[in-house]
Order: C-alpha cells, then structure tokens, then sequence
C-alpha cells in the first residue's frame, strides 16, 4: 500500500496538513457564504390544502409545524407498490430519532414524507425501530408537486424533471424541502434539494442550513422571531447499518439516489 501512496517525515506531513487546513477553512467560509444565500432565496405561496394519513389521523401540512415556525420533509423514497422503503433512505434514516429534539430547539420540526400508504410506512418503521415523525402523502399530489414523484408516462417518454435539470429515471426518488408559516398561518416553501445534492441529511441539525431563518444571534434572541434563544448540545452523527436484523442492505449498488 505504501507504494502507492507519498510517505513522509514529521514535519513534511505536519506542513502539508497545514497548508490543506487553509484551504478547509476557506471551503467552510464558502459554504456559510452559500447557505446565507440559500436562507434569502424567494419564497413561493403554498395554496394547495395537503392532507396527510398518520398514526393520529389526518394532518394537513400546517399541522405538521406542530406550532412552529419552520419545517423541514424528508422525502422518503417509498412507493406504494414497495413492502419497503429505499435502502439508501433507510441508511440516512438511521440518524433521524435523535435530530427532533435538536431542531425543535431552533424552531423546527421535522417530519418524513412518502407515497407508500400508512400501513406499509408504520409496518416498516417498527421494522427498523424508529420513532421519528412519518406521513403518507399517498391520496395527495404533494410530492408530484414537490418534485419527487413523476407519472410513469413522463419518465418513460423522458418527459420528468427531476433536481430541476435531470431525469429521474424512476416514478419516486428522494429529496429535503423546507417550509415556513407567517402570524397568519400562511405556508410559504422556501426551498428543495435533491439526490447527491441534499447537504447534511446525514445529520439533520445540519438542515439549519434549509431553513429560511437565520441562526439565533449572539444576544439570545432570533432576528426574525425574538425568541429566547437556547444553548444546544450538539449531536454526534451516529448511522447503524442494520443488514443483519432486517436485511436491509447498504451496498450502494443497490441505492437509487446515487447518481
């Protein structure tokens, strides 16, 4: 192995490593510069009334807020002909049960989305052992019109758009929107991601960088709301593969968001 990689003293490796932590540290302003500019892009007007099956009933999409201002959905890949959800959603799912609480701290709530219907969802989700908060969005268009879900006609003919730009090659892919409500109750969508370009799924206090309001300022109120800001421990990313209770694979062969 050696031979086929540069080995060398002390010192020569300390340099290089400082002489690439320069070039961190600029690739982290770029990225705080980037997810600034995300949090001001335009909103658009949700005018749509999205009904959602849950393990308590029906739930709009406001009541998905659970009385907060901001909310973030995980597109999960599932469709209603599946017994199971995307492998590659799973992987990331893994990390989901400890984020709430964290996001909740910011005045997010987080909520999974799919087109399976409720019972195969609930039957999976026991199945891997989550608590995290997840919906059928199966008698609604909610995700044809949030870009996740394409008739079969269009992605046939090549018609679908999917990431804005590309073909989705299947009927469900996967995906992170962002939403916020005003005083009034009004929805505005604020933003989606999707595929490879989904920036810190594997770890959802990171979808911060969705959401439309900025962080809370150093004197403990938050410039859009002024509420009370809360300090936050910060939550290790932790992904358990759970092939052998479950046989569900993470081969990445076998995860269709890879492009």
């Amino acid at each position: 192995m050696t031979a086929e990689h540069k080995v060398v003293s002390h010192d020569e490796w300390i340099e290089a490593r400082k002489a690439f932590l320069v070039r961190e540290k600029e690739f982290a302003r770029r990225r705080e510069a980037l997810a600034r500019d995300r949090r001001d892009l335009p909103w658009e007007a949700v005018t749509k009334e999205y009904v959602f099956d849950g393990p308590a009933g029906k739930r709009t999409l406001r009541d998905l807020f659970e009385g907060r201002g901001q909310l973030v959905v995980y597109h999960f890949m599932f469709p209603p002909e599946w017994d199971a959800g995307c492998p590659h959603c799973s992987f990331w799912a893994d990390s989901f049960d400890s984020s709430p609480v964290h996001l909740r701290a910011r005045d997010v709530s987080f909520a999974a989305v799919s087109r399976a219907p409720l019972a195969k969802i609930s039957a999976y989700k026991e199945r891997m052992g989550w608590s995290f908060p997840w919906y059928s969005a199966g008698e609604t268009p909610f995700n044809y019109d949030f870009g996740v879900s394409f008739p079969a006609a269009a992605v046939a003919d090549g018609t679908a758009v999917y990431n804005y730009v590309s073909e989705p090659g299947l009927e469900d892919r996967e995906g992170i929107s962002a939403f916020v409500q005003d005083g009034q109750g009004q929805v505005f969508h604020t933003y989606s991601t999707y595929a490879r370009h989904r920036p810190g799924q594997q770890h959802l206090p990171a979808a911060g960088s969705h959401r439309p309001r900025p962080r809370r300022t150093s004197r403990g109120q938050s410039p859009v709301l002024g509420l009370p800001s809360r300090r936050v421990r910060p939550l290790t990313r932790t992904v358990l593969t759970r092939t052998a209770r479950t046989g569900v694979t993470t081969d990445e062969s076998f995860m269709p968001g890879r492009p």
